[in-house]
């Protein structure tokens, strides 16, 4: 097979390692960099180039491996890669969908999906409601577009989250106020989906004084074994926003797992130190058996 890893950087180990593994079982594979990536779009034929004028053509699956900043204009490259018919694991739809923190929560909870309640709100009049919908403090309060661990707040008391919001909607930001799940107590859950099935997961551990379960963050991880209902709730979450490769990233609470979020470009470093399984190798058997 003619693979293309579509990314922003060929020196992360996510990358190296998906790499690694399709020449390892015999692939042809090519890093592109998205961002230098062009399209050409014509009734009679739709294009890519790229590294001035030469054209991705013959190419059979693409994983795209986009970064937070790049969603649009990688969504707009995978899009033309799925109008000439290329598979993408995964599709630009999904994609779209799981950047955007607020409309991942809005579709798995149409599906009856355990979630944290969650707020949002334009006005800053709506503040002191907005801490009430999700139960009062203490409570965490999210930029709908963070990644890593980046623009999530614990405020500790009502007067703080306010502080909180306010402080945050001043820089023009769209932001999301949740219940925060005090049971779990800095610990989270990620697990590994790659084509409806759970292949790999952990539970990350925060620092102490830390809340944020972010590797990035020096939260300490390790494998386990979840539960049934655990896999299940993370299959049915990456189906729900359309994501064959997926991390999905819960805490357990006392009235069962919440999902917090669904990454579609999942870190392969932690899982696989924690772990010991290959998944870029499971990654490609995935795209092999397709």
């Amino acid at each position: 097979m003619k693979i293309i890893l579509l990314a922003s950087n060929p020196n992360l180990y996510s990358n190296l390692r998906i790499v690694e593994a399709a020449k390892k079982r015999g692939h042809e594979v090519e890093f592109v960099n998205v961002g230098e990536c062009y399209i050409k779009v014509a009734s009679s034929a739709c294009e890519i180039f790229y590294d001035e004028g030469k054209k991705l053509e013959n190419v059979d699956h693409v994983i795209p491996r986009i970064k937070p900043a790049m969603t649009f204009y990688g969504t707009s490259i995978i899009r033309q890669f799925e109008v000439m018919g290329v598979n993408c694991l995964n599709g630009s739809e999904a994609i779209t969908k799981s950047r955007d923190k607020l409309y991942t929560l809005q579709i798995l909870a149409q599906h009856g999906l355990n979630v944290p309640i969650t707020s949002f709100a334009n006005s800053s009049y709506d503040t002191k409601d907005l801490i009430k919908l999700v139960g009062s403090a203490p409570l965490v309060v999210k930029l709908l577009e963070g990644t890593k661990g980046v623009g999530v707040v614990l405020a500790e008391t009502n007067k703080a989250a306010e502080s909180v919001i306010n402080a945050f909607r001043s820089l023009k930001a769209d932001i999301l106020v949740q219940h925060y799940i005090k049971e779990s107590k800095g610990q989270d859950i990620r697990c590994f989906v790659v084509g409806g099935k759970v292949i790999a997961s952990m539970e990350r551990t925060a620092q102490e004084g830390e809340f944020r379960a972010n590797i990035h963050l020096g939260a300490t991880a390790k494998a386990i074994d979840v539960t049934p209902e655990e896999s299940e709730l993370a299959i049915k979450a990456a189906k729900v926003i359309g994501l064959e490769i997926a991390g999905v990233d819960m805490v357990r609470s006392s009235s069962g797992p919440k999902i917090l979020e669904v990454n579609s470009s999942p870190g392969l470093e932690g899982i696989e130190s924690a772990t010991g399984i290959y998944i870029a190798a499971k990654m490609i058997e995935y795209l092999e058996g397709k």
